[in-house]
Order: structure tokens, then sequence, then C-alpha cells
């Protein structure tokens, strides 16, 4: 598994707010995106392809204003496990400098149970082999 997954975007009049910028909210929705994304697209490597990922906390620095037009790189990689939350960070690249920083916690859900599943501690090394 390759642990950083990223795709790029251009920011379109949808993206946009009132101040001309694209809007704080649109942040979050890119977040879950490029989350689920990245699961599913390495998910049947892992013990755990039915699951799925619930977010339960959010942290998100806005370091600099993207426009319409410009081009944004969305790069994210899972951390290692804190216990039964999966941290995972999101980047936000426009012209190679780092304008968004995000940190989020995800918990592990039991597709049939609907209960919080508790990873192995080492599961993201496994995917890394």
């Amino acid at each position: 598994m390759n642990l950083m997954y990223q795709k790029q975007i251009q920011v379109t009049e949808e993206h946009i707010d009132r101040n001309n910028h694209v809007n704080n909210v649109q942040y979050v929705h890119w977040v879950e995106e490029i989350a689920g994304e990245h699961w599913e697209s390495v998910k049947q490597k892992t013990d755990y392809p039915e699951d799925i990922w619930m977010l339960v906390d959010h942290h998100i620095q806005y370091k600099k204003q993207v426009y319409l037009g410009d081009i944004i790189t969305v790069k994210t990689y899972p951390k290692a496990p804190e216990g039964i939350k999966q941290p995972r960070k999101v980047e936000f690249y426009c012209n190679d400098k780092l304008v968004v920083d995000s940190s989020t916690l995800w918990v592990l859900i039991d597709a049939k149970t609907q209960k919080m599943k508790r990873l192995e501690s080492n599961w993201l090394d496994k995917l890394k082999g």
C-alpha cells in the first residue's frame, strides 16, 4: 500500500465564496472526499475491505487563500494509530506552497455490527510491504 495518496483539483465557481476565494467548508468536504478515495483504492489489500471509516475529530489550519482557476494538489496519508483512533493528515498545496493543513482522527466501523473496530497497532506496517 502506498501510504501517500494525492490528486489535483482545479478551483471552479462552485468552490468560491462571496469573498472570492475557496470556501472554508469546501476544504472540509475535500478532506472527507480524498480520505474516502484513498481508502477505496487500498481497502482490498487490508483485512477490513467491508468496513467503513467515520470521522470523529477534525482540525484545520488555513494558511493562504486560493482563488478561481488555481490548481490545488491534495495529499493525504495515515499516521500511526492512536488506540482505536486512526490519525490522517491532509495537506493542500497551491504553487508548491502549503495553503491548508488538516489533521483528522477516524474510527473504523464494522459494517455488519455498526460498532467501532480496533485495528492492530501495526496494521499500516503490514501494508507497506
